[in-house]
């Protein structure tokens, strides 16, 4: 989960809390206009009101996802505003000697609140305001201990709620936002080579996935790439100093191509680049100069003496073209497998490619 993903949690926790106040307020409404006092029932222009109201903004809500953080808060007021008008009149019609009429029709708009609004605590003191101030106006400050403690320990109660809701959305937004970040560094580490820092074969997949620039024809290259006698280097130097060597070699490779070119180790001593919107004569001078720089670390190997007492590099390089990168590595391989049958330490490329005549290696503009 990202940080966009929890905001749209946030969000649909919103939608249903609005969906919650709305059902509430309805129901509310309707139970109040089906009630008798005195054998009559008294239904108010108000609660009349609210029942259409939270009928059509059920439907609104239902059908329309998107920008309701706000709406939660206008329908908040508007409810209280019409609450307080029905308690009003109410009021004046069954008895103004019944002081247990406003502290009822108090904990009623309270239970509404409670139940769909604990998690927005502007919402709910919009929401109860309007009514409690009017119980307050209509009491003629009779029972005022009595109604200002009926608001006020709600009110102290949904407060720190409130206070702790937004300490927790904030820790719960840190964490997330540490978590996606932990996440994309243990994704690049997945996808890199912890010895030589290349990619690897997962990296590879990525970052091809990423190209999507339309491909003209051999505009792509694949080097492969394969140490010579790199077995009998870690069999009589070890295994500390081949991974030297292999380190050296793939610092050499990354420095001979460019930043947007992709670089592998693609096996044990198998590298591979693909080099992206290139003509082949340069893919060619690339894997020249990154041959002959290979050969100037002058790593010693004297059981490489049939071809040097070097380090060196044999290589076979293929056009990818129609983006079939399984053809591509296939005709590198069989041109890598000619580069070691023809004495090692070659350049062979697939028989699709032309061998353009060899030039003066120059340097990467």
């Amino acid at each position: 989960m990202n940080l966009h993903s929890y905001d749209e949690l946030v969000k649909s926790r919103h939608r249903l809390s609005l969906l919650l106040f709305l059902f509430l307020n309805t129901a509310s409404s309707i139970f109040t206009m089906l009630t008798t006092v005195d054998n009559r029932k008294l239904i108010t222009i108000p609660v009349v009101i609210i029942a259409v109201l939270g009928v059509t903004g059920l439907l609104f809500t239902l059908l329309r996802t998107q920008k309701l953080h706000k709406v939660l808060n206008t329908y908040s007021i508007a409810m209280g505003i019409l609450w307080a008008w029905h308690i009003t009149l109410k009021y004046h019609q069954i008895a103004p000697d019944d002081k247990n009429f406003l502290l009822l029709s108090l904990f009623s708009v309270f239970f509404i609140s409670a139940i769909a609004l604990s998690g927005n605590f502007i919402a709910f003191t919009l929401h109860v305001l309007p009514a409690a101030l009017m119980v307050i106006y209509l009491d003629q400050f009779h029972n005022i201990i009595r109604i200002l403690f009926t608001i006020a320990l709600p009110m102290a109660g949904f407060s720190l709620h409130h206070l702790m809701q937004k300490r927790s959305d904030a820790f719960t937004r840190r964490l997330v936002d540490n978590l996606y970040i932990e996440r994309e560094k243990f994704s690049d580490l997945s996808m890199l080579d912890p010895l030589t820092n290349l990619y690897n074969r997962r990296g590879l997949e990525n970052r091809w996935a990423s190209i999507t620039a339309p491909m003209r024809p051999q505009s792509h290259f694949v080097l492969l790439m394969d140490i010579d006698h790199f077995k009998a280097y870690n069999d009589n130097y070890g295994h500390t100093m081949g991974d030297q060597a292999l380190v050296r070699v793939a610092a050499a490779i990354r420095d001979n191509v460019r930043s947007r070119d992709i670089v592998v180790r693609y096996g044990g001593e198998e590298f591979m680049v693909l080099l992206t919107h290139v003509e082949h004569a340069y893919a060619q001078k690339v894997a020249q100069r990154i041959q002959q720089e290979v050969l100037g670390l002058e790593i010693p190997h004297v059981f490489n003496e049939d071809v040097s007492t070097h380090v060196t590099l044999s290589m076979g390089i293929a056009s990818l073209t129609d983006r079939d990168w399984v053809a591509a590595v296939t005709h590198a391989d069989n041109a890598l497998y000619r580069a070691k049958n023809n004495g090692r330490n070659a350049i062979e490329f697939a028989q699709e490619i032309p061998v353009v005549q060899e030039q003066p290696v120059t340097s990467l503009a």
